[in-house]
């Protein structure tokens, strides 16, 4: 009897499983919406934070079944932005520094858990760094390469919470994600 009830609840689990509806999904179009935990680039005594680092990102899916019926591949763009205030009261020196990240991003998509989607991926693009500090060029643009990970868990079929870490605009982004 016993041995029946596992057989069965294995059976039926499995059933639920193979049923359950992929997460993201070839042609769906889901915005993230973040704000950063943990300020990755100006850090320090002197930095007081005056943008906190938010950022936005956009993602289509365009592979389906990559590895099994779990698995697919989107690609989209990314943006990044935060800005700090350099002041140093001893020395009368106070200035902005401010960040943009524009890139695009490639994540591999797997579904481990029912409305659960979890991806890990590859962000490029350009940093732009700007100052307004008179006597010393601060600015600092540049190539940026970054490896993430994440988790969107849906609450309904177009709303999500979201969690990447990954050195973006900051080390931990949390935050809602739109399908569309």
């Amino acid at each position: 009897m016993k041995k029946n009830l596992i057989i069965t609840a294995v059976v039926l689990c499995m059933a639920v499983a193979a049923n359950a509806q992929n997460t993201f999904n070839k042609g769906d179009k889901v915005l993230n919406l973040g704000i950063g935990l943990g300020n990755a680039v100006y850090i320090g005594n002197y930095y007081k934070t005056v943008v906190p680092p938010i950022s936005a990102s956009l993602e289509v899916g365009i592979i389906d079944n990559l590895f099994d019926e779990k698995s697919s591949i989107g690609v989209g763009g990314y943006v990044g932005y935060m800005s700090s205030r350099w002041d140093w009261s001893y020395g009368g020196e106070k200035y902005t520094i401010s960040d943009l990240i524009l890139s695009t991003k490639a994540s591999f998509h797997y579904q481990l858990v029912d409305k659960l989607d979890t991806y890990a991926g590859l962000l490029v693009g350009f940093r732009f760094e700007f100052d307004n500090d008179p006597d010393y060029d601060w600015s600092d643009s540049g190539l940026k390469i970054a490896e993430y990970i994440g988790a969107r868990y849906y609450f309904s079929e177009s709303f999500a919470g979201m969690a990447e870490l990954g050195y973006g605009i900051s080390y931990l982004n949390l935050g809602v994600a739109l399908k569309f």
